[in-house]
Parts: C-alpha cells; sequence; structure tokens
C-alpha cells in the first residue's frame, strides 16, 4: 500500500461535520494520519511525501471549512501539516514558481482565511529568485488595493488582504533580519502591550537577545493589564536564559507590579539564601490581598499555623481558601478546624442548590471522622441534627444526607 493510500483516506471524509461529536472523533482519525505521515516521511522519495503531504493538506483544509471545529482537533491537525509542508516542499526541490503560485492562492483566495503561511519556513524551499519572486507579488496585491476607507467606516472589503500583508511583512523582517522593519512591523504605533512584546519575541526569533530583552521590559511597564503581565513572564524568560544575574530583581519588579500569592511564589523559588532579606516586603504586600497572602503561606511557605494567624488578623472572607486553610490545620487543632468547617457548611446551605447540598454532606461526612478524633462526635451530630430540623423542607438535601450516612 502506497503512503497514499495509507494516509489519504484518514484525512478525507463525506460525514457530516456539523455536529461537535463528529468534528472531534474525525479530528482525532486525522491526527492518526499525520502520525503515520511523519513516521514514513524519511522511507519515501521526497516528491512523494511532497505530493501527499500537499494533497492532505488540501484535503484537511476542505474538511474543517465544513467542520464544527469549536475544540480545534481539525484545525490543530491543518496546522501540523502546514508545519511539514515547507519542510517536504525544500526536500523535494519543489519549483519556486508552482510554490509561490500557491502560496499566492492559499493566502488570498483560499477556501479559508484562518491559517497563514510563515515565507521564514518556505525561505529554503524558495530560495533567493523564489523569494524575489515572492516579494513582487505581495508588491503587486498591494499596489492594486483601493484607498483604506476612514476609521468610521465599518467595513473594509480588502481587509483580509491588508492583514495578509501584514503578517507578510512581519514575518520578512524576521528572514531579513532587519532591525528597523521588525520595530516598525511589529511594534506599530506602540499603543499595545501585546504589539511590545511581539516585537520582543521576533528579536528572539534572530538571536538578538539584547534587544528582545529590552522590548520585553517595555511590554511589561507599559500598563498593569493583562497584557503587560503575561509580557513580564516572558521578560523573565529571556533573563533566565540569558541574564541570569538579572532575574531576580526583575522577579521582584513583576512582584511589586502584580502582588499576588504565583508571583510571590516565583519570586521565593528563586530568592533561595537571598529570601530573608525579601521575606517581610513581601508579606507586608500580600496583607493587602488576604486570599493572596494566605494562600502563599499555605502553599508556598507550607507554615498553615502562620497561615491560620493571617487569615484572622488580615479577616479573610474567601471561602476557598478558608476550606483550604481549615484542611490543612486539622493536624494541629481539631476543634479550630471544625468550627471553620461547620461555618462554611452553614454558608453553604443558605442557598438551595442541589450541589451545594452534596458538597454539604461530604463535608459534614469528614468533620464526624475529625471529631471522632478530637472528642466533639457529640457536637457535630448535634450539628447535623439541627440542619436537618432546620431544612425539613429539603428532601433534596435531606436524601444527600442519607447517602452520606449522616445520623
Amino acid at each position: 500500500m502506497s503512503l497514499a493510500e495509507e494516509v489519504l483516506p484518514l484525512i478525507r471524509t463525506r460525514a457530516d461535520l456539523h455536529r461537535w461529536s463528529a468534528a472531534n472523533a474525525h479530528g482525532s482519525t486525522m491526527h492518526d494520519a499525520i502520525d503515520l505521515l511523519e513516521s514514513e516521511l524519511h522511507t519515501v522519495d521526497p516528491a512523494e511525501a511532497y505530493t501527499v503531504t500537499h494533497q492532505a493538506l488540501a484535503s484537511a483544509i476542505k474538511v474543517i471549512a465544513r467542520a464544527d471545529d469549536s475544540s480545534g482537533v481539525i484545525g490543530d491537525a491543518c496546522r501540523r501539516l502546514l508545519e511539514l509542508h515547507p519542510w517536504v516542499a525544500a526536500d523535494a526541490h519543489v519549483p519556486p514558481a508552482k510554490l509561490v503560485k500557491w502560496m499566492m492562492k492559499f493566502q488570498f483566495d483560499g477556501e479559508v482565511d484562518f491559517f497563514e503561511l510563515d515565507p521564514v519556513a518556505y525561505a529554503p524551499a524558495l530560495g533567493e529568485p523564489g523569494l524575489r519572486t515572492y516579494r513582487a507579488r505581495l508588491d503587486e496585491i498591494r499596489a492594486a488595493l483601493p484607498p483604506k476607507p476612514d476609521a468610521d467606516t465599518w467595513r473594509d472589503p480588502s481587509s483580509h488582504a491588508r492583514w495578509v500583508l501584514d503578517w507578510n511583512d512581519r514575518r520578512l523582517a524576521v528572514l531579513d533580519r532587519d532591525i528597523e522593519a521588525i520595530i516598525r512591523t511589529h511594534a506599530r504605533d506602540r499603543r499595545v502591550a501585546a504589539w511590545l512584546q511581539d516585537t520582543a519575541e521576533a528579536f528572539a526569533e534572530i538571536n538578538e537577545f539584547d534587544l528582545a530583552i529590552d522590548w520585553a521590559q517595555q511590554a511589561t511597564d507599559f500598563s498593569p493589564g493583562h497584557q503587560s503581565q503575561h509580557a513580564a513572564e516572558y521578560w523573565c524568560e529571556l533573563l533566565a536564559e540569558h541574564r541570569p544575574a538579572e532575574l531576580l530583581n526583575a522577579r521582584l519588579t513583576v512582584f511589586r507590579k502584580w502582588p499576588s500569592s504565583s508571583t510571590a511564589t516565583r519570586l521565593h523559588t528563586l530568592a533561595a539564601e537571598a529570601w530573608p532579606s525579601l521575606a517581610a516586603e513581601v508579606t507586608d504586600t500580600l496583607s493587602a490581598h488576604p486570599a493572596e497572602a494566605v494562600t502563599f503561606t499555605l502553599d508556598t511557605l507550607r507554615d498553615p499555623g502562620l497561615a491560620w494567624q493571617l487569615a484572622h488578623d488580615l479577616n479573610l472572607t474567601n471561602d476557598d481558601v478558608w476550606h483550604k486553610l481549615a484542611s490543612a490545620y486539622e493536624t494541629i487543632d481539631p476543634g479550630a478546624a471544625l468550627a471553620i468547617h461547620q461555618r462554611l457548611v452553614d454558608q453553604l446551605l443558605v442557598e438551595t442548590n442541589v450541589r451545594n447540598y452534596r458538597y454539604a454532606a461530604r463535608s459534614l461526612a469528614h468533620m464526624r471522622t475529625l471529631a471522632a478524633r478530637s472528642g466533639k462526635a457529640a457536637e457535630i451530630d448535634a450539628f447535623i441534627a439541627g440542619l436537618r430540623d432546620t431544612y425539613r423542607r429539603r428532601p433534596r438535601m435531606l436524601q444527600e444526607f442519607d447517602r452520606a450516612l449522616l445520623p
């Protein structure tokens, strides 16, 4: 059986893929096909490998065009084929003119418009002559576009073409290792933190790590928003690899800007012997965020006694954190932990909710086990009896209590 006969039937289908489950099932089969294709690429003639990959990609695009791919399974299969395609094209020495023609059609006149091609990946297959042709074709398309509508015009008929051109401008700037072009095409007007991170990632791609670190820091400093917080992690990753001596200060900067249990944990993990000099600042800063302070103390410092004290001193109101803390504190003071569990069950049962009933029943069963070890069994059983009486008109709650074998 040929490679095409093994692979392509697993990519293609006539089934109705508008159902989510059917689309996911076929997407899984497509991944099996790509696994097979990847395993066989080195055993067949490069021309055959390219032909099968190219046909598989074309078929995959037809499949996703009529599928409910809300889970992204089919889309991920398409991306795998898109990653393979330039590599097998180079190995098969596909004529550059033929490849350029296909790349233009795929990007500007394809069946779907939510995948991009990377000219950096295709550069080995295109060679210098092919890249010149590719750039010329992009310029022709750019020149043929009508003027961009005013900002208050709700629709631009050429928006997709403009997006593809912008994408290619960014990737070709990376291919050319053109620093000014990378800044112009990636940072744009510098009004969005994510664009500054894009610039940093482009510089990292061409091994300009000092520039990458600088732009990642600019993205971090840009705003207190989530994009800057995401950029901060990338900044720290770059420093960890290329300037480790600067990483601790960067982690401290990130914690000060976004104080949380997670940023404190990353700082603590890195600080090692320097932690005693930072501990007071971290504790003081997190005290403005009781749930974060208790979570950090409990999960990272692994000090349930201190976490218990903080929870009371800081007037912790987060029930989820209280539950986690009470569970950890049981080994220190079972009676105190039981009091917290009791309060949380009372709060759960204020609302008539089946999920709350189940959770409360499980919690009460655990409390009985804990009470048996702490001399409070009668007290907890009396508490359960009181709940049964108070909520005697909630048959579903009583049913959950019975299932948990509560008295």
